[in-house]
C-alpha cells in the first residue's frame, strides 16, 4: 500500500465560529463531535442510523462555479467530520437561544404546543429552519415534506405541522373543504345544553414575533475565499485506524481509485456509514470526492438527460422536476416515475445526503430508483485512468453478475436517462409498511414498448426490489411475452410465468413470503391497467379503456397536509385574569426544548474520571452459561473493567428481576456482563471481544401457545364473573367463537434509557441522574444491589425524552447495573443504551391472545360472553400480573352483558420481560371486545355501530366487578361523535364509493370507550409535595411526579399559581428527586396531575393558612411584603403537602371492588381508504370526543389525546415486532420498526373535549394521559370495515378476524382475490419461517 502523508488541518464553521481540528479522525461523526468535543448538546442522539431526524443540522456549502450557497438538512449521526472541510454547519444553538434571542421557528413550535418531551424538537426546528432558508414562504406541502424524516413519539405531529404552516403565504385557517364556511357556525352545534362557550384556539398568533428572512446569519466569507482558491490541493486526514483522502480534481480521484481499489467512495455516507455502525465493516482508507464539479452537472440532449453521479437525490429531484416542466409528457415517463418515488424515499435529510452515483453503484436490494432506471434503459458512464466506457444499468448489473460489473479502478461519472417514446410506457411501483421513510416491501420498475400503433409487445422489462438479495429481473418471462398482445390472456400468463421465474423461498430472510409473491403480480396488474389506460388515451377507437370501477387502482394515496380543529370549553369570563387554570398554557420547558437548551441526562457535562458502559447480552433464549472469557476484552486500550454477576455486592435478583445473568440465560438480550472503558467506542469494541460459551436448555418457550402447552405461567388465573354464563348460552339464538391476536409494541421513546451513576467518596453514598417514571423504584433496586440503606442513594430526575410506561420498572434494573459498575470501579458511570440494545433489552407492550365465545339474539342483543386472555409476559415477573389484572377488570369496555366471564393468565416465556405501556393492557383487551361486537353485527346483518348502541351501558349501573358508575358522559360522547362526524351520511357516501371502485374500498368505524385511571390498591394512589417560599417571594415547588413530556409540571405550576394567588412567573419547578420527596409512587396510570396536584394544593393551602393573619392585617399589601412580614413573625415558609390517595380496592376472592377512582369516557370515529391490491391504507378523517370533565390545561390535554391516538394507531397498523422462532428480536431500530410519521396522521383531525363533572379530582379534572391510545383502534376497525366490503364483493364469508396490527400484509392477504389464489403456497411443516408471531 502506498505510504500516506501526515494529516492536514480540518477547517469548517459551526454556528458562525471557525473550527480548526488538527487531529481529525475519519471515524468521528458530526454528532459525536458536536456533543462531545464542541459540547453543543442541542443536537440529539436517538437512533444513530439517520432514521429518526433527532440529530438534524443544516449544512451550507458554497459552489464556486455557480457562486451560490446551498443549504440542506443532514442527520449529524451519519456525517463524517472529515467531509465537512469548507462547510458551514448550523445547529439548533446557532438558530436561536434564550440567552441571545429565540428564532420565530423555535418560538412558534413552542407556542403551537408542538413539543411535549422535547427530545425531537431540535431536529424539528432544524428541518423547518432549513426549509425557510431555501423557501422563506413555503407551501403547506413543503412543510410536510420537510418533516418527513423526523420522528416524534409524543405529539402526533399535528401541532408541529401547524407551527410550520404559520410561515406559509396563504391562510391556514380551516375553511371547511374550501366552502369558506366555518363548521362551528353550522346549525349542528346548536343542540340543547350549550351554555358553555366553545373555544378553538390553543395559541394566539398575535404573540408571534414576525419572521424576517433578511436577518439570518451570513455564510462565512473565509469559506468563500477557500472555495475560490485556485491552488486547492488534495487533503488527507489521518486517524487512529483510518485515513480520509479528499481529491480536488477528477484525475487525482482516478489516481487514488487506482491506488486504493478497495477504498469506498464516500459522498453522503448513507450506505457506508450504517454498514460500519451496524454491520461492523472496517475500511482503512476512505476517498471522498465531495466537491468535484465534474460529478455535479445536468446535461440534456435530444435523446435524454445525463446527471452527474455527485448529485444528491434531492438535487436529482429538482433536476427531474425542471425537465418534466420543459419537455412534452410522453418523453418524461421515466423521469415522472422517478419523481414519484423520490418523494417518499427516506426523509428529506437522507435525500439531501445520498447521491445518485452512490445509490446506483451500491445497488441496495430494496432500491426504489434502480428498478425504474433499468426499466427506462438508463446507462452508467464510467471513468478510470484508462478512459471512459458505458455500461447498461440493466438486469445483469443489478443482479451483480461479474461480467456486468465495474472494474475495481472505475468510478461512476454520471447516469444517462433516455427520454421515453410515444409507444413506450415506464412505471415505478412500490409498497412499504408506511408511505414515507420506509424501505419497500416490494418495489418494481416496469416498461413496455409496443410496435407503433398496435398493442403488440416489442420489448418488455420488469425489475423487482426487496424480493431477493439483489434487485431481480424477470427477463425470461419478458422474452416469452414479446410479440403478444397487451390483453387479459397475456396478463394471466405473465402472472404465472413471473411467479415461476422469481421464486421466493419460503424461509427467505425478511419473511412475508406469500405477501411478497402476491405483490409481485398485484403490482404487475397495476402496471397492466396503467398501460391499457395509456393505450386508450392514444387511440380510443382501437383500444378500449379499462373498466370505470378499476380506475382508482391506478392512483397512489396522495400525501396531504393535515388540518383540523381542537374544541374545548372557554374559561369562565368571571375567572380572575391571573388565574391560569383552564387556559391552554404552553409547556413550561417548551422554549428550552425548541432551542436545545433543555438538559437531558447525556447533555450533562462530563464528570472527572467518568467511564462509559457497554453491555454484552445473551444470544440464546434459554441456555446454561458454560464460561465467560473476558481476557481479550480486558487487553484492549481504554478498558478499565468487566463487570459480571460475581461483582454484585448485594442482591443480584431483587424481586425476581435479574441484573446480571448467572449460570443461565433466560432470553436473548439478557445482560450477561458490562464493560467499563474511558470512551464508549472503546467499551463497545471490548464488549464485542467477550466470549461466552453456552449449552442450550429445553424447552425454549417463545409464543403464548408454547407457554400454554408447557403450562408456563407467571401468575395465577385472574377472573371476574357476573350472571350465569353456562345457563345463558342455552337460551340464545346464535353462538360464535373466535380468537384475536394483538401483537406487542415497542415504546420507541426518543431518548433511550440513559443513566449517570456517581459514587460518593464516603458512607457508600451514590447519586444517580436518570430518566425514569419511578425514582423510588430505582433507589430500591440500587440499594438492594449495593447492599446499603436506601437513605444513601439519591435519584434525580429532571425530565426524560418520552417514557410511555417503558421507564417505570426498567430504569431500576439498568440503574442497578450501572451502580454496581460505579461501585466496583469507584468511578462515575455514563450508561446510554443504543437504540438497538434498548429495543432488545427493555421489551414493551404485552402481546395478547384473546379467545371468546359469545351468545346473542338475532336482533343483536348479547346475552352471554365467555372471554379468555393470555398475555406474553416474557421471562421475569415485571408488571405482568398487574397488567393482567387491569386487562381483566376493564375487559367489558362500554358494554353491559348480563352474563359475563373473563379469565386471564400471564405466560412465562423466554423473551425479554414485557412491561408497562400506556393504556396498560386496555388497548389489547378492548380490541377483543370490539372484534366480537363486530362479529355479532356481521352475523345479524346489522351495522357494528347499531350493535354497539344496543349493548352499551345506558343508565347508572355496576360493572362486572360490581363498581357503580353513571354512563351519561359515555352516551353523550357517543351521540356527539355520531352527529358531529356526520357518521351515517359518510357511511352512505363510503358505500357509494365502494360500489364504484373494485380495488379501493372505504371503511368507517366508531368505537366507544369506558376507561379508568389509577390503581386498585389505595396506597399506590398517594402523593406528597414540598413547597418553599423564599424571602424575595419566589416559590420552589417539588413533588413526587416525573415530567415525561406530558406537561405535569406545567399543570402543577397552574395549580400552585391558583392556590397561592400569584403569577406563574413566581413559581419554579426544578426536578423530582428522592432526597426532597421520599417514597413517591410512579408517574403512571394517567394519575400524575390527579395525585401530585392534590398534594401541591394541600401544601399551598397550609402555607396560605399560615399567611392568612398577615394578609388580613394588610389586605392591600403585596405578596413580597406579606412574605417578609411572615419571616419577621417567625412563620415557617416551607410546607409538605400530602394526598392520601383515592380509596380504591379490589377483592379477587370475591371478584368485586371499587377498583378505580373514576371513569374516563370517549368515542372516536375514523374513516380509511384501503388499496385492496397492495394492502396500503390512508387515514382520511378522525373525530375524537373525550370526556375531559374540566380541563386544567386544554392544550396539554388535547396534546395527550392526539399523541396517544397516533401512538395507538401505530400499535394497530404499522408497528410490527418481528421475532425469529429462536426468540431473537429482529426489529431493533427505525429501519425495521415503523412508528407513524407525519404522513400517517389523519388528513382531517378533529378533537373535542366534552365537559362533565368529576368532583373527586382536583378542580373537577380528569387524567387523560392514556385514554386516547385505544381510540387508535377506530382505524383498525375502519380498515376491517373496508376489507369486509371488498370480501363481500368477492363473494367471501361474512365473518373473519382481523388481528392487530393490520399491516399492509394482513390487509392484502385478507382481501382474497384471483391474485392471492394464484400464488404458490408452501406446506408449513416443510420449512422454518424467518419470523413468527409471539401472541
Amino acid at each position: 500500500m502506498p505510504s500516506l502523508p501526515n494529516s492536514d488541518e480540518l477547517i469548517f464553521f459551526v454556528n458562525g465560529r471557525k473550527v480548526t481540528e488538527k487531529k481529525a479522525d475519519p471515524e468521528a461523526n458530526l454528532l459525536f463531535y458536536l456533543r462531545k468535543v464542541l459540547r453543543l448538546t442541542g443536537t440529539k442522539y436517538a437512533c444513530g442510523g439517520g432514521g429518526c431526524g433527532a440529530c438534524t443540522v443544516m449544512v451550507s456549502r458554497y459552489n464556486p462555479k455557480t457562486k451560490t450557497i446551498h443549504h440542506f438538512p443532514a442527520t449529524a449521526c451519519l456525517v463524517p467530520i472529515c467531509s465537512l472541510y469548507g462547510a458551514a454547519v448550523t445547529t439548533v444553538e446557532g438558530v436561536g437561544s434564550i440567552k441571545t434571542r429565540i428564532h420565530p421557528v423555535q418560538e412558534r413550535l413552542a407556542k403551537c404546543h408542538g413539543t411535549q418531551c422535547g427530545f425531537c424538537s431540535p431536529g424539528m426546528v432544524m428541518s423547518i429552519y432549513t426549509l425557510l432558508r431555501n423557501h422563506p414562504e413555503p407551501t403547506p406541502e413543503q412543510i410536510t415534506e420537510a418533516l418527513g424524516g423526523n420522528l416524534c413519539r409524543c405529539t402526533g405531529y399535528r401541532p408541529i405541522v401547524e407551527s410550520g404552516k404559520t410561515f406559509c403565504a396563504e391562510s391556514t385557517v380551516c375553511q371547511v373543504k374550501g366552502s369558506g364556511k366555518c363548521c362551528l357556525d353550522s346549525e349542528e352545534r346548536s343542540f340543547a345544553n350549550r351554555q358553555e362557550k366553545i373555544c378553538t384556539k390553543l395559541y394566539n398568533e398575535d404573540e408571534f414575533q414576525p419572521f424576517d428572512p433578511s436577518q439570518e446569519p451570513i455564510f462565512p466569507p473565509e469559506l468563500i475565499r477557500m472555495a475560490e482558491d485556485p491552488n486547492k490541493r488534495r487533503l488527507t486526514f489521518q486517524g487512529e485506524r483510518t485515513t480520509w483522502i479528499a481529491p480536488v480534481t477528477l484525475n487525482d480521484l482516478l489516481e487514488l481509485r487506482a491506488s486504493f481499489p478497495k477504498a469506498p467512495l464516500v459522498m453522503g455516507n448513507t450506505a457506508v456509514g450504517p454498514s460500519i455502525k451496524f454491520r461492523n465493516e472496517f475500511h482503512p482508507v476512505f476517498i471522498s470526492p465531495l466537491g468535484l464539479s465534474e460529478l455535479h452537472f445536468v446535461k440534456t440532449t435530444d435523446a435524454g438527460v445525463t446527471i452527474g453521479a455527485g448529485y444528491s437525490l434531492a438535487q436529482l429531484n429538482d433536476a427531474l422536476r425542471f425537465i418534466v416542466s420543459e419537455q412534452p409528457k410522453e418523453k418524461t415517463k421515466t423521469c415522472r416515475a422517478l419523481l414519484k418515488h423520490l418523494r417518499t424515499l427516506a426523509g428529506a435529510q437522507i435525500r439531501n445526503m445520498a447521491t445518485l452515483g452512490g445509490h446506483v453503484v451500491s445497488r441496495p436490494n430494496y432500491s426504489d430508483l434502480n428498478p425504474i432506471l433499468a426499466a427506462g434503459n438508463a446507462t452508467i458512464n464510467l471513468i478510470s485512468k484508462d478512459g471512459q466506457r458505458q455500461i447498461p444499468l440493466n438486469g445483469p448489473f443489478l443482479e451483480r453478475s461479474p461480467e456486468a460489473n465495474l472494474k475495481s479502478e472505475e468510478i461512476v461519472l454520471s447516469v444517462s436517462i433516455p427520454y421515453s417514446a410515444q409507444w413506450h410506457f415506464v412505471s415505478g411501483l412500490r409498497l412499504a409498511q408506511r408511505q414515507e421513510n420506509a424501505f419497500a416491501i416490494v418495489s418494481a420498475g416496469m416498461s413496455v414498448k409496443f410496435e407503433d400503433g398496435t398493442n403488440v409487445i416489442k420489448e418488455l422489462q420488469m425489475f423487482y426490489g426487496s424480493i431477493g438479495p439483489t434487485v431481480v429481473s424477470a427477463s425470461q418471462s419478458c422474452k416469452q411475452l414479446t410479440g403478444r398482445q397487451w390483453d387479459d390472456r397475456m396478463l394471466s400468463d405473465a402472472c404465472r410465468w413471473v411467479l415461476d421465474e422469481l421464486y421466493i423461498p419460503p424461509a427467505a430472510k425478511g419473511g412475508m413470503v406469500e405477501y411478497k409473491r402476491t405483490l409481485i403480480i398485484s403490482l404487475l396488474f397495476k402496471f397492466y391497467l396503467k398501460v391499457r389506460q395509456g393505450l386508450n388515451k392514444m387511440d380510443p377507437q382501437k383500444f378500449p379503456d379499462i373498466p370505470e370501477k378499476f380506475m382508482s387502482a391506478l392512483e397512489d394515496f396522495p400525501i396531504g397536509t393535515p388540518q383540523g380543529l381542537q374544541m374545548f370549553q372557554c374559561v369562565d369570563p368571571y375567572q380572575p385574569p391571573q388565574d391560569p387554570v383552564g387556559h391552554p398554557v404552553m409547556h413550561q420547558s417548551a422554549i428550552k426544548h425548541a432551542t436545545g437548551e433543555a438538559v437531558f441526562i447525556d447533555d450533562m457535562p462530563p464528570i472527572d474520571q467518568e467511564l462509559f458502559l457497554a453491555v454484552v447480552t445473551s444470544t440464546r433464549a434459554h441456555a446454561k452459561i458454560i464460561s465467560i472469557d473476558i481476557s481479550e476484552a480486558l487487553a484492549l486500550p481504554g478498558v478499565v473493567d468487566v463487570i459480571t454477576a460475581e461483582d454484585v455486592p448485594g442482591d443480584n435478583s431483587h424481586q425476581g428481576e435479574i441484573l446480571y445473568a448467572q449460570n443461565e440465560v433466560i432470553c436473548v438480550g439478557q445482560i450477561v456482563c458490562t464493560v467499563a472503558a474511558d470512551t464508549y467506542a472503546h467499551a463497545k469494541a471490548a464488549a464485542k471481544k467477550v466470549k461466552i460459551t453456552y449449552e442450550d436448555i429445553e424447552p425454549k418457550i417463545i409464543t403464548i401457545e408454547q407457554a400454554i402447552e408447557h403450562n408456563s405461567f407467571l401468575s395465577v388465573e385472574k377472573k371476574i364473573e357476573q350472571g350465569n354464563v353456562e345457563q345463558a348460552f342455552k337460551y340464545v339464538d346464535q353462538i360464535i367463537e373466535g380468537e384475536v391476536h394483538v401483537e406487542g409494541q415497542e415504546h420507541f421513546y426518543m431518548e433511550t434509557q440513559t443513566i449517570l451513576a456517581i459514587p460518593k467518596r464516603e458512607d457508600k453514598e451514590m447519586v444517580l441522574h436518570l430518566g425514569t417514571q419511578f425514582p423510588t423504584h430505582v433507589q430500591e433496586y440500587v440499594a438492594a444491589a449495593l447492599n446499603v440503606p436506601r437513605s444513601r442513594i439519591a435519584c434525580h430526575m429532571k425530565r426524560t425524552g418520552g417514557a410511555f410506561g417503558g421507564k417505570v420498572t426498567k430504569p431500576a434494573l439498568l440503574g442497578a447495573v450501572s451502580a454496581v459498575a460505579a461501585s466496583k470501579t469507584g468511578r462515575p458511570i455514563r450508561f446510554i443504551l443504543e437504540r438497538g440494545d434498548d429495543m432488545l433489552i427493555t421489551a414493551g407492550r404485552h402481546p395478547l391472545l384473546g379467545k371468546y365465545k359469545i351468545g346473542f339474539m338475532n336482533n343483536g342483543v348479547i346475552k352471554a360472553a365467555d372471554v379468555e386472555h393470555y398475555i406474553n409476559g416474557g421471562c421475569t415477573p415485571d408488571e405482568s400480573e398487574l397488567v393482567l389484572e387491569f386487562l381483566v377488570l376493564k375487559s367489558e369496555n362500554a358494554y353491559y352483558i348480563p352474563n359475563f366471564r373473563c379469565r386471564g393468565r400471564a405466560c412465562k416465556t423466554n423473551l425479554p420481560s414485557n412491561t408497562a405501556f400506556r393504556g396498560f393492557g386496555f388497548p389489547q383487551a378492548t380490541v377483543v371486545v370490539e372484534a366480537y361486537i363486530t362479529a355479532v353485527a356481521s352475523q345479524c346483518n346489522l351495522l357494528p355501530e347499531k350493535v354497539k348502541e344496543i349493548n352499551m351501558y345506558k343508565r347508572i349501573s355496576r360493572t362486572a366487578h360490581k363498581q357503580t358508575f353513571n354512563p351519561e358522559p359515555l352516551r353523550r360522547c357517543w351521540k356527539e361523535c355520531l352527529e358531529k362526524s356526520s357518521f351515517y351520511a359518510r357511511k352512505l357516501a363510503a358505500e357509494e364509493f365502494n360500489k364504484k371502485n373494485y380495488w379501493k374500498k372505504r371503511g368507517l368505524a366508531v368505537v366507544p370507550m369506558k376507561f379508568t385511571v389509577g390503581i386498585p390498591m389505595a396506597y399506590y394512589n398517594q402523593a406528597a409535595a414540598l413547597v418553599h417560599i423564599y424571602l424575595d417571594g419566589s416559590v420552589l415547588v417539588t413533588h413526587g411526579g416525573c415530567e415525561l413530556g406530558q406537561g405535569l409540571h406545567t399543570k402543577i405550576i397552574q395549580v400552585a399559581s391558583r392556590e397561592l394567588n400569584i403569577p406563574q412567573s413566581y413559581i419554579h419547578l426544578s426536578e423530582t428527586s428522592t432526597t426532597t420527596v421520599p417514597n413517591a409512587i410512579f408517574t403512571a396510570g394517567s394519575m400524575g396531575t390527579d395525585i401530585n396536584g392534590k398534594a401541591v394544593q394541600n401544601a399551598c393551602q397550609i402555607l396560605m393558612a399560615r399567611l392568612h393573619p398577615i394578609i388580613r392585617k394588610n389586605p392591600k399589601g403585596k405578596w413580597e411584603e406579606w412574605i417578609a412580614k411572615a419571616f419577621e413573625d417567625s412563620i415557617s415558609l416551607s410546607a409538605t403537602g400530602y394526598f392520601k390517595g383515592y380509596q380504591t380496592n379490589m377483592d379477587w376472592e370475591r371478584e368485586e371492588g371499587n377498583a378505580y377512582p373514576y371513569f374516563v369516557y370517549g368515542a372516536c370515529c375514523s374513516e380509511v381508504e384501503v388499496d385492496c391490491l397492495t394492502g396500503a391504507h390512508k387515514l382520511l378523517r378522525t373525530d375524537i370526543f373525550m370526556d375531559a370533565a374540566f380541563s386544567i390545561n386544554p392544550a396539554v390535554d388535547i396534546g395527550q389525546i392526539e399523541g396517544a391516538f397516533i401512538q395507538g394507531m401505530g400499535l394497530y397498523t404499522t408497528e410490527e415486532l418481528k421475532y425469529s422462532p429462536e426468540g431473537v428480536l429482529y426489529s431493533r431500530g427505525p429501519d425495521d420498526y415503523k412508528i407513524p410519521t407525519v404522513t400517517e396522521i389523519p388528513e382531517e383531525f378533529y378533537v373535542t373535549l366534552v365537559h362533565s363533572r368529576n368532583p373527586i379530582a382536583i378542580y373537577s379534572s380528569k387524567g387523560l394521559g392514556e385514554a386516547g391510545m385505544f381510540m387508535g383502534s377506530s382505524v383498525l376497525f375502519a380498515i376491517y370495515d373496508a376489507v369486509a366490503a371488498a370480501r363481500r364483493e368477492r363473494g367471501l364469508t361474512k365473518t373473519f378476524t382481523l388481528s392487530s396490527p393490520a399491516t399492509p400484509e394482513v390487509i392484502r392477504m385478507t382481501c382474497v382475490d384471483q391474485f392471492t389464489d394464484m400464488i404458490p403456497r408452501d406446506d408449513p411443516s416443510t420449512f422454518t419461517p424467518w419470523s413468527i408471531r409471539v401472541s
